[in-house]
């Protein structure tokens, strides 16, 4: 069985002095690095992706220094590869699904929890993998908007804690 940690969109405008800063950033950000570490301590692929907008400038403008992953998450990483996306399903007119090829297991986390999150975790291409969205792994603007997404998609797919994935 083959597993895969897929982590959305750990970018510098998500963080303090970023154009939308996020709900704990930067402890949703920890978390992640220790699960990357745990990931790969167990064989575990890791993916990372990066939105990139087309827009001149605002959130993850094409030629602004928001759209850079951190550099905790690539180092954590070592040598995964990185999957840049211009919609909220990391599935849609990216070459991910290549990147998963015999991942049996999904393992859905990042930024932003009602938004990329559940937009990869629900793709039509997710249904070829057994998802589960790290619900601790993920943050949102504020954190009823987190609580909000993660009730709404746990009707849709299976949302677990890293420590229930192995991952803490």
């Amino acid at each position: 069985m083959s597993r895969t940690l897929l982590v959305i969109d750990i970018q510098q405008d998500y963080f303090p002095g970023g154009v939308l800063p996020l709900w704990q950033a930067e402890e949703t950000e920890a978390r992640i690095v220790a699960a990357i570490v745990a990931a790969r301590a167990a064989g575990d692929r890791i993916v990372l992706v990066r939105h990139v907008s087309s827009a001149p400038k605002g959130l993850f403008a094409a030629d602004g220094p928001g759209i850079a992953i951190r550099p905790a998450i690539l180092a954590a990483a070592g040598d995964a590869p990185v999957v840049t996306k211009r919609f909220a399903d990391a599935f849609q007119e990216t070459d991910l699904a290549h990147h998963l090829a015999g991942t049996d297991d999904l393992l859905v986390c990042g930024m932003m929890t009602q938004n990329c999150v559940v937009f990869t975790a629900l793709s039509r291409d997710a249904d070829a993998y057994r998802v589960s969205v790290v619900g601790d792994l993920c943050t949102a603007p504020i954190e009823v908007v987190h609580r909000i997404a993660l009730n709404a998609i746990c009707s849709k797919t299976k949302v677990v804690t890293a420590a229930e994935a192995g991952l803490a």
